[in-house]
């Protein structure tokens, strides 16, 4: 092909913007919104028969809308048709569930405010362990009396269950010795599955062996230490029973014909399902012992439910009655938990039997100061401050049960009550974790009468304190108190000599002194922690304290210039040594900061401070740092770093950037930020990156940047860096784990390159468009994949910037940089220096063209020869005949071979015609007589 001269046309670009806006059309409201909602289709299914044939259909609708669910379902809705086929009287039986269960009393409802029993599970477990060897009487039962008993009578079946029950009790066991407590826990849980195994292969009096012989061990309080994670392992067991046995009555009560609703009368309930709940109490009943026959009955208290609507309130007071019968104050105790626990399950609303149990157990409190009790300690060699805490579990939830909505009268007269006791420490300790903190607040001071009033040889006094603060950090005491309360606290805290006793305490109180109190008294506080927790490096076993203590600081403290004015604030940083912990408190702090810190600030004290800590982050960064751990490093460190701000002071900023990049070399998100911030440091800290797109485009972002800050000479540094990186460009990138082809990627960055060049003024020693000229032979030198046309449509792009590049007046600017429509001014030279590039870019496209010229690459022909016919159009001058030719060979070029979209030749002839009717546009009508429409036969 013979080499064609290119000629831009002339672009008014006001005008062309003005043509392409869109028409103003006046909007008609009609029936049709799309925001109105649509009719669906209702289907009406009569019953199916119990053959399974359906009868016919038949379909009404109140709208043409078809619902395209309804019409994939040939107008029938699976769920209508089985509401259709279900039977009645169970549909309304579960209306009747549904309603009743709306409409029932609040009061029979423990609502989400009350603590579970499931979340004091686990911390019992975890804090009553033992080293000492333990026991369990397995009762393996007899196989006597099995044999032939389905011949037996009725009254001979009950008779020979009973026999097994006391051939159990009585005989036939096994005592397993000298067990460790995961030995312990490992045969409980065996029992538990035993448990399961009996019921499920129908061996239901095997299944009640298992519930006795297990609730016997709760009588067993020869490791005491263990009694209270030994309550929780065997109430499991007793819940596991009790759903088991309810699970079985309910289910007598449901037939295909019926449903049982979840808040039903005896009087739904069958007589089988009655007699067999009876049949169960009975079978309790015979139990000898008094702890188990408490504890399976208790398990089962729901089940009175299908035997009287008074059942459950009548069998409360009786068992809460049953207890006094159990001698030893921990067992009753816990005796009474347990019935608090099931009772406040099954009927909330029953408060009279909760608070008899409370008093109850005050009538007994004295038992745990008593010679027995003393004696007993004494042969296990356990101290009285070892064994009090062994109370807590039990007591704070039948407090918690007593108190859960109780008026202030109630607990008024509880409180009342324990004063009157001797030893009150235990009580009084309860009564602060269970009863409201708004209570406990208003009454600080009464409070703190009673600590100083108990003995503290039994219960330590901190721990009342502790309790107490608990609830200050809930509720706020009165204002008039509040400074007097914290003295007194302190008082007896600061005394502590063991390091943990006081970390524990001290921890609770530093919440309340932030919350109504200035930096004064927590810089006071916190000069205290560290005096007590310095002496022999107690600070290292106490970390997770020591942690709360400074997340408790800046969640109050959201002005960090005042946070860093606390004189011992950052010698408490010091304390934590272990770098893990250490990130970790750094870490809080640079959130709340990020969170709290509404403004920009260049306070030194915050700025020295900070940077301290986020050089304590990246300095823990090392080979073996996690991707997530370095991204969420980068984002706290990044996010100080915008926060930072000299206003107008750029050295001072300057100089802030430099030292925060020297600082934080190792992480590579930061240096992105820092280089958004700094062009100075840019240069040279790009190379540094790893990926090669990421340094081209921050190479192009740098230059913008520079440029938009009419930094010319930086900004052409940055573009030729770019240009001269561009021949480094693998053929394959990682691309989220996978190798893709990088050309792609390549055109996409050089668009946006040529967008930038357009605005770019020439450096006036290097000649007229030396950055375009030196891209262009970079992307001549480039090796380009075989079957490749990247190449060809970058250079398409080229010849659109050149053509940009010739008008008079640029299409946009960059403001106070001069760029070459300014510079030249239209020049002749320089116009002449930009057509012998197009030429010379027209020519390497035709060339390229000239090589398609084969059967498998003809499509590719086409293709590119309408889009370079369709770049012409849009940027060359028509009116020049030789350009105007070779349009014209490029049109039947793409029609050759019958490759091209006919689609597309018919829109684009269209859009000519179209155009060739303004004004300055009626050459185009002779072009568009030339360009013939291939037909296909």
């Amino acid at each position: 092909m013979a080499v064609f001269p290119w000629h831009s046309r002339n672009r008014n670009y006001k005008a062309e913007f003005a043509s392409c806006r869109l028409e103003a059309v006046p909007l008609e409201f009609g029936d049709y919104h799309p925001l109105k909602p649509i009719t669906v289709t209702e289907s009406k299914t009569k019953k199916v028969n119990r053959k399974g044939s359906t009868s016919s259909t038949s379909s009404s609708s109140s709208s043409s809308v078809v619902d395209p669910l309804s019409s994939v379902l040939d107008g029938t809705d699976p769920l209508s048709m089985f509401a259709a086929t279900a039977d009645p009287v169970a549909l309304a039986a579960a209306t009747d569930s549904s309603r009743r269960k709306r409409d029932r009393d609040d009061n029979s409802v423990v609502g989400s405010d009350f603590e579970p029993w499931a979340n004091k599970r686990g911390e019992i477990l975890a804090r009553y362990t033992t080293t000492e060897k333990l026991s369990i009487n397995l009762f393996m039962g007899s196989e006597k009396g099995k044999a032939g008993t389905a011949t037996l009578a009725m009254s001979e079946k009950v008779r020979t269950r009973l026999e097994e029950l006391d051939d159990f009790e009585e005989g036939s066991q096994k005592e397993l010795l000298n067990l460790t407590q995961q030995d312990y826990v490992n045969r409980i849980e065996e029992l538990n599955q035993s448990l399961k195994d009996a019921w499920a292969s129908d061996q239901k009096v095997k299944a009640l062996k298992i519930v006795i012989q297990c609730s016997k061990l709760l009588s067993d309080t020869s490791v005491i230490q263990f009694y209270p994670s030994k309550f929780v392992l065997i109430t499991d067991i007793l819940d596991t029973f009790g759903k088991l046995v309810y699970e079985r009555i309910f289910s007598m009560c449901v037939d295909n014909r019926s449903v049982l609703p979840d808040h039903f009368s005896p009087e739904n309930a069958n007589d089988t399902a009655k007699e067999t709940c009876l049949n169960w109490f009975f079978k309790i009943a015979s139990i000898r012992e008094l702890i188990p026959r408490f504890y399976v009955e208790a398990s089962i208290l729901k089940c009175n439910k299908f035997l009287s609507k008074t059942g459950i309130s009548e069998c409360l007071p009786r068992l809460t009655c049953m207890i006094r019968g159990i001698g030893d104050p921990l067992v009753s105790v816990y005796a009474r938990a347990y019935l608090c626990r099931v009772g406040m399950e099954v009927a909330p609303h029953l408060k009279e039997t909760l608070n008899k149990n409370f008093f109850d157990f005050l009538l007994t409190f004295k038992q745990i100061h008593g010679d027995t009790v003393q004696n007993q300690l004494v042969v296990q060699g356990v101290e009285l401050p070892s064994y009090l805490p062994l109370y807590p579990p039990a007591m704070d939830w039948i407090f918690q049960c007593i108190s859960y909505h109780a008026p202030e009268a109630l607990l008024t007269e509880m409180m009342e009550r324990c004063k009157k006791l001797g030893n009150n420490a235990l009580l009084l300790n309860s009564v602060m974790s269970a009863f409201r903190a708004e209570f406990i607040a208003t009454r600080s001071m009464d409070f703190i009468g009673m600590i100083k009033e108990c003995d503290e040889s039994g219960f330590p006094k901190h721990l009342l304190f502790r309790s107490l603060g608990l609830n200050l950090a809930l509720a706020d005491p009165p204002e008039s108190d509040r400074l007097q309360i914290l003295n007194e606290a302190w008082k007896v805290i600061t005394k502590l000599k063991n390091p943990q006793d006081y970390i524990n305490c001290a921890e609770v109180w530093v919440e309340y002194t932030c919350k109504h109190f200035t930096k004064r008294e927590v810089n006071t506080v916190l000069a205290d922690v560290i005096k007590h927790m310095t002496p022999d490096r107690a600070f290292e076993d106490s970390y997770p304290q020591l942690q709360l203590i400074i997340k408790k600081v800046i969640a109050h403290f959201h002005d960090f210039s005042v946070l860093f004015s606390v004189e011992k604030f950052l010698p408490f940083l010091d304390m934590f040594q272990k770098e893990s912990v250490r990130v970790e408190v750094c870490k809080c702090i640079m959130d709340a900061f990020i969170k709290h810190q509404q403004e920009p600030t260049k306070d030194p004290v915050i700025l020295n401070a900070l940077l301290h800590v986020c050089k304590t982050m990246h300095d823990s960064v090392n080979a073996l740092t996690l991707e997530d751990e370095k991204r969420m490093l980068s984002y706290l460190i990044n996010g100080f770093i915008k926060m930072v701000s000299f206003g107008r002071d750029f050295e001072q900023q300057l100089s802030f950037y430099v030292e925060s990049r020297s600082m934080f070399c190792n992480l590579e998100p930061v240096l992105v930020q820092l280089i958004h911030a700094c062009v100075a440091y840019c240069f040279i800290t790009i190379p540094s990156l790893a990926g090669i797109f990421t340094r081209l485009n921050l190479y192009l972002h740098s230059g913008q940047v520079a440029l938009a800050n009419q930094c010319l000479s930086q900004a052409d540094a940055f573009f030729k860096a770019a240009i001269s990186l561009i021949p480094e460009v693998p053929k394959m990138i990682n691309i989220d784990g996978k190798m893709r082809p990088s050309e792609s990627f390549l055109l996409e960055f050089l668009c946006n390159f040529f967008s930038t060049l357009l605005i770019v003024p020439d450096h006036p020693e290097h000649g007229v468009l030396f950055l375009v000229r030196e891209l262009l032979n970079v992307i001549q030198d480039y090796t380009w994949e075989d079957n490749s046309d990247e190449k060809i449509r970058i250079y398409t792009c080229v010849l659109h910037l050149l053509s940009a590049m010739s008008q008079e007046t640029y299409l946009y600017h960059i403001d106070k940089v001069d760029s070459n429509d300014s510079l030249y001014g239209g020049d002749s030279k320089f116009l002449a220096e930009n057509n012998k590039l197009c030429e010379t870019v027209m020519a390497q496209i035709l060339e390229h063209l000239k090589t398609l010229a084969k059967d498998e690459a003809l499509k590719r022909q086409s293709s590119l020869g309408l889009s370079f016919f369709n770049s012409i159009l849009a940027h060359g001058d028509l009116r020049n005949n030789k350009l105007n030719q070779l349009s014209v060979n490029l049109w039947h070029l793409a029609q050759r071979h019958g490759c091209a979209d006919t689609r597309t030749m018919v829109k684009t002839l269209e859009y000519i015609k179209k155009q060739s009717k303004q004004p300055d546009m009626t050459h185009l009508t002779e072009l568009a007589l030339r360009l013939p429409l291939q037909t296909r036969t």
